[in-house]
């Protein structure tokens, strides 16, 4: 029963953190360049995003939490040795990525950075947060729908 408990809450926090990331992506941050001036982009973005910020930081937890408890109770390590779960070091990655974003570059450098790059061109640093947002919503897509084929018998 724990391991099907451990699934429901790495399924859980995965769905909030990646709809997260996709509600970001394709309707905050479009929304957001659309307003007249920079002072309302920067104040609009920073307050949407600090919110999210916060669950996020919630379910990428619960996601390594519970995703390190199943591999270590199913005794799947032996699974990063395999070619056909390479979603496996998707998975791995991907969380690293977030991880260290939301909980080292976000809180010591992109917050100021943001800050002063928004200033000085805020087009310019919109748009690469959203190409930012568009890779690494990409990536995780492409890693969930690979886990959920493997997990239903397709193989490579």
């Amino acid at each position: 029963m724990d391991i099907v408990i451990a699934r429901a809450i790495h399924v859980l926090a995965i769905v909030h953190w990646i709809g997260g990331v996709f509600m970001v992506t394709a309707v905050i941050l479009p929304s957001v360049r659309r307003l007249e001036t920079p002072e309302r982009r920067i104040a609009a973005f920073e307050a949407i995003e600090g919110r999210f910020s916060r669950q996020a930081k919630i379910s990428v937890t619960l996601a390594g939490l519970s995703g390190l408890y199943l591999t270590d109770r199913l005794n799947a390590w032996h699974r990063f040795l395999e070619v056909d779960v390479l979603w496996m070091h998707a998975m791995v990655l991907i969380w690293a990525v977030f991880t260290f974003v939301l909980f080292v570059a976000e809180p010591l450098v992109l917050h100021a950075w943001f800050r002063r790059k928004a200033q000085e061109n805020p087009e310019r640093v919109f748009a690469l947060i959203q190409r930012a947002h568009v890779v690494l919503l990409t990536a995780s897509l492409v890693t969930v729908g690979a886990a959920v084929l493997y997990a239903n018998g397709f193989y490579l």
